[in-house]
C-alpha cells in the first residue's frame, strides 16, 4: 500500500507514523507514508493557502489552487482520496478493513474552517470522521484512521488473528489483562489465569469480555446476543448466566 497524506503540518506525522509498529511495518516495505506540504503548491507569492470566506464568516477557509495542485501531483484521479471531514462516513472496523484493502490511498487534511467547496466538488473525495467532535485541522484524525485501517494489513503486527479476535471487533469489549509479577499492592491475578487449563481460561475471558459489554457497551451486547445460538454450549450457558443474574 501507498499512502499519500497532503497537510498543512507535514511534521506531525514524522513521530505517529515512524514509532512502533506502524514505522516498524514501513522499514519492511509492508506499506509506504509520503507527506506533501499543500503550502508548497501554493502560486501566492507569500505562500498563503487559505483566504477570508465568501458571504462572510468566523475563521479562514483553504484555498482551491494550491489543494488541486498537491493533488495533481500524487496523481489523485486514478487513487482514492479521503478526505478527514466531521460530516463524513463514521470510522468503524469495517470502513478500516475496507481501506486495508486498497493499493493507494491519498489523505487530505483540511485546517482553519476547511476546504473551498469546490476542492470537494471537483476531486469527490470520501470524506470521514472520527467522531463528532471538532479537531484544529484533519492530521490527528488522518493518523487514527490510518492507525485502525493499518492493522489489516497482512503482517503489520506479526500476528494477523489477534486483530480479529481483540475488542469491538470480536463484538465484545476486551477482558482485564494481567501480567508478572504474581502480586502486587496486595492485589493478586485471578487463580484460572494461572491454572494451565486453556479452556477454563479462555471460557473466563470470555464471560469477563460478556459482563464488561453489557455493562458498559448494551449497544453491542445487543447486537452480539443476536448471533448467540451459533456459539459453543459452553459460552451460551455463560451468556444465559449473565442475562440472568441481572434480571
Amino acid at each position: 500500500m501507498n499512502i499519500d497524506i497532503l497537510t498543512l503540518f507535514p511534521e506531525m506525522f514524522d513521530s505517529v507514523l515512524g514509532s512502533s509498529m506502524l514505522g516498524k511495518a514501513q522499514d519492511r516495505g509492508i506499506f509506504n507514508v509520503r507527506t506533501l506540504n499543500i503550502r508548497d503548491y501554493t502560486l501566492d507569492k507569500h505562500k498563503k493557502t487559505d483566504d477570508t470566506p465568501y458571504g462572510g464568516g468566523a475563521g479562514m477557509v483553504m484555498s482551491a489552487q494550491p489543494v488541486f495542485d498537491a493533488l495533481r501531483a500524487v496523481n489523485a484521479e486514478s487513487k482514492r482520496i479521503i478526505y478527514m471531514s466531521p460530516r463524513g462516513r463514521q470510522l468503524d472496523g469495517e470502513l478500516a478493513k475496507e481501506l486495508a484493502l486498497e493499493e493507494n490511498l491519498v489523505f487530505l487534511c483540511g485546517h482553519y474552517e476547511g476546504v473551498d467547496q469546490r476542492i470537494l466538488d471537483y476531486w469527490k473525495p470520501e470524506e470521514i470522521t472520527i467522531g463528532d467532535y471538532i479537531l484544529t485541522g484533519g492530521e490527528l484524525a488522518a493518523m487514527v484512521v490510518i492507525d485502525a485501517m493499518a492493522r489489516f494489513i497482512p503482517d503489520v503486527l506479526g500476528n494477523d488473528e489477534s486483530v480479529l479476535e481483540e475488542s469491538i471487533y470480536s463484538g465484545l469489549i476486551e477482558y482485564p489483562q494481567y501480567t508478572k509479577p504474581r502480586e502486587y499492592e496486595g492485589m493478586g491475578v485471578p487463580e484460572v489465569l494461572t491454572s494451565g487449563d486453556h479452556k477454563k481460561i479462555r471460557l473466563w475471558n470470555f464471560e469477563q469480555a460478556c459482563m464488561l459489554t453489557k455493562e458498559r457497551r448494551p449497544d453491542l451486547w445487543r447486537e452480539f446476543l443476536k448471533g448467540a445460538q451459533e456459539l459453543e454450549k459452553a459460552e451460551r450457558k455463560i451468556i444465559d448466566k449473565i442475562e440472568n443474574s441481572r434480571r
